[in-house]
């Protein structure tokens, strides 16, 4: 399903019967109805980042709901599509964070390469309804994933930005991870605590602190 060590990870949560449901709706789903992201693209947040190379988790709310945006790693959009308002605002605190150029590409691909996690809580939605996919099981699935990775024996900074991916924190170990905690990147409350934040450069220091690589941030 996932083409890495996700498969075996996740092999007991897949094989639920929750997952099976889940999995037998949205297969009506997509064919009565434009879901997004593209069904191949559906985990493309784990085939990009196999479990053993997880540095970091950026979690997501669900997927952008307009045609041509959404393509399965949370805020990042696909090749050539104007950078939604709360992405531009986290290549703001970025550029002020690292002294770097804010990205004119809203790709992240680089960064899930890297091994940054880029998972949203509930990974489809439809066309132009936001949380249209809320409550159907999604979130018991990635929360999950954010419980395997807890168990990883190696430290994973997790990075929280609003109430509803903060609440993942009641998860999270603290002691063996980092939690990276702050309000949302979005134009609504982004001035409310996460600009000035400076979560790329905490999650750098976490990773070498811990003998880990940190990640390269930049997107050209």
């Amino acid at each position: 399903m996932f083409g890495n060590d996700w498969d075996e990870i996740l092999q007991d949560e897949t094989g639920k019967p929750y997952f099976k449901d889940l999995m037998a709706w949205l297969d009506h789903e997509y064919r009565e109805h434009m879901v997004f992201p593209p069904r191949p693209l559906l985990f493309q947040a784990l085939k990009l980042t196999p479990y053993h190379k997880v540095k970091a988790v950026i979690v997501g709310q669900d997927p952008y709901y307009k045609l041509g945006q959404a393509h399965g790693l949370s805020f990042s959009v696909m090749p050539g599509v104007r950078i939604p308002p709360s992405l531009h605002n986290i290549f703001k605190e970025m550029s002020a964070d690292l002294n770097v150029p804010v990205p004119l590409n809203g790709t992240l691909t680089p960064w899930a390469e890297q091994g940054v996690l880029l998972l949203n809580s509930i990974l489809t939605v439809r066309e132009g309804m936001p949380n249209s996919h809320l409550g159907k099981g999604w979130e018991i699935f990635t929360d999950a994933v954010i419980t395997k990775l807890n168990e990883a024996p190696f430290p994973i900074v997790f990075v929280l930005w609003g109430n509803y991916a903060r609440r993942k924190g009641a998860i999270i170990d603290a002691r063996r991870h980092e939690i990276i905690a702050s309000a949302h990147p979005s134009p609504l409350s982004a001035r409310h605590g996460f600009f000035g934040s400076r979560p790329f450069s905490r999650c750098n220091a976490f990773l070498s602190s811990h003998g880990r690589t940190p990640v390269d941030w930049r997107l050209f």
